[in-house]
């Protein structure tokens, strides 16, 4: 080999050495959906800065709860920060919104939110997309399964007018009719409003014998407040999307007694110790407090964690491939996730493939009461 050849092969070698991977992140820190995403802003804090021997940064931008403000970030993330991966958003219509940029650009996008939509059904624009909460048809069949249990002939639905809502009452009806579930009422409200009477009173009129309500954080609050002030004494469920202690703070004594299901980072300490994802919940549980404070870690937190996770087992397949910060390494990226598998995460065991981007199985979710104002397993 010429020593000029040898120079090339080197300076090749060093310049690969030296790649550093781009990893963008908008998630609503301030907005409606702000405690979701701050957990999940902070986590980001706390994922590794060297991934296959690689140098990562992170650049993480809000986008409050606006979908157009996602779209901005995204582009700006791709465009200006020429990342390799975008994690975000936190909710369901900041996450759609972003799909059509991510796509155009060939660059993985790890969604958190949790409706299904967002990665189902599988076609040429989703083949882009992960995500790493609980899909809504996931839990609801946890839902609809524990108010069979419970005898519970008749339900209401009151949920957010969005795809977040939509999406969860799509979900929740189809699987309860099969279940002979009668759904008796349906409502809808905004994330920012302040009353919500005049649906609580149709929900009552109509007799049910539990109530779901398919909202997300602190504004899932309202509907459960409502039909205390109004005496009813049905059951009431939540979607996952309230697991956090904001929603425990604001809620107080009005969300008392309601059910839910969860992922099982959530109640970490409770599960038995046989449970697959005991050890990589608590994981993720010790260090988020350890950086935040004892009783500090939410749900939302632990879908940041995971995008991490899935990175964590993806990046160092991609690497084998092509470099970071080309197409060729975001096309590697976006196959090395769909072969993830059996990869422990904080919410459950991923096994990604061609046509799931979610990856979860009914090892990610248990049913909790609130009770005491804390979360309690339903064994």
């Amino acid at each position: 080999m010429s020593r000029k050849l040898a120079l090339a092969v080197l300076a090749a070698f060093s310049t690969a050495a030296l790649a550093e991977i781009n990893i963008g992140v908008s998630v609503s820190a301030t907005g409606p959906a702000a405690s979701l995403g701050i957990p999940e802003k902070n986590t980001i804090a706390l994922l590794p800065t060297t991934i296959g021997g690689q140098k990562v940064n992170y650049i993480v931008l809000d986008d409050a709860t606006d979908p157009t403000a996602a779209t901005k970030n995204i582009k700006k993330l791709i465009s200006e920060n020429k990342v390799d991966v975008v994690i975000g958003s936190t909710t369901t219509p900041n996450s759609l919104a972003m799909m059509d940029i991510a796509v155009d650009n060939e660059t993985p996008l790890i969604s958190m939110a949790g409706s299904a939509i967002v990665v189902e059904p599988m076609d040429t624009k989703r083949q882009w997309v992960f995500k790493t909460a609980q899909n809504d048809a996931h839990m609801a069949t946890a839902i609809v399964q524990h108010m069979t249990d419970k005898n519970v002939q008749s339900v209401a639905f009151i949920g957010f007018a969005d795809a977040y809502g939509e999406g969860w009452y799509k979900e929740f009806a189809k699987i309860a009719e099969a279940r002979k579930l009668k759904v008796v009422a349906s409502e809808r409200y905004q994330r920012n409003d302040t009353s919500v009477t005049g649906q609580i009173l149709k929900i009552i009129a109509a007799k049910p014998d539990a109530v779901l309500v398919g909202g997300a954080g602190t504004p899932a609050v309202l509907p459960q407040k409502a039909l205390k002030e109004k005496g009813y004494k049905g059951l009431i469920y939540q979607t996952h999307g309230v697991a956090n202690n904001d929603f425990l703070r604001v809620g107080a004594k009005d969300v008392e007694g309601a059910f839910l299901p969860v992922g099982p980072m959530v109640v970490a300490a409770q599960l038995p110790a046989d449970n697959p994802v005991r050890n990589s919940a608590l994981e993720y549980v010790n260090k988020y407090e350890a950086a935040n404070g004892k009783g500090s870690v939410s749900s939302f937190g632990g879908h940041a964690w995971d995008a991490g996770v899935l990175l964590g087992a993806a990046i160092p397949q991609a690497l084998k491939k092509a470099r970071p910060g080309t197409v060729e390494f975001r096309r590697a990226l976006r196959e090395a996730l769909e072969g993830v598998k059996n990869v422990p995460g904080a919410h459950g065991i991923f096994n990604m493939s061609t046509s799931d981007h979610q990856g979860f199985d009914q090892r990610a979710r248990v049913m909790v009461t609130i009770q005491n104002n804390t979360w309690k397993l339903i064994k």
